[in-house]
């Protein structure tokens, strides 16, 4: 086989699962000011975790087979900061701020 031919039966295989896959995005922010590039976003359900990363906005993007209630998390500043949402097969858009008090930071949605 070429490798064409290779890259066509691969994408093939993995595209029905993005298709079916519900899209997680949004910004994480901190005092009103996108986190710094390079925080790690987990989203957890009950199979299986996903994970991502901010860029230079503090924008993060990935995709969740699973459907119904999951935790999303942020590793920031050695805390694990967590909020429960929800996957649907449609894209949905969970913009975080992250709020200290007495050095202990939670989440909650913009």
């Amino acid at each position: 086989m070429k490798p064409h031919q290779i890259f066509c039966i691969i994408a093939l295989i993995l595209l029905p699962s993005i298709m079916l896959a519900g899209e997680i995005y949004g910004t994480v922010r901190e005092g009103g000011k996108a986190v710094a590039k390079g925080i790690k976003i987990e989203v957890v359900t009950p199979v299986k975790a996903y994970t991502a990363q901010t860029d230079a906005y503090g924008s993060y993007r990935l995709y969740v087979v699973e459907k119904g209630k999951c935790t999303f998390k942020v590793y920031y500043k050695n805390q694990e900061p967590t909020f429960v949402i929800y996957s649907y097969d449609k894209s949905t858009r969970y913009d975080m701020s992250l709020e200290s008090k007495n050095g202990k930071y939670s989440l909650r949605r913009k």
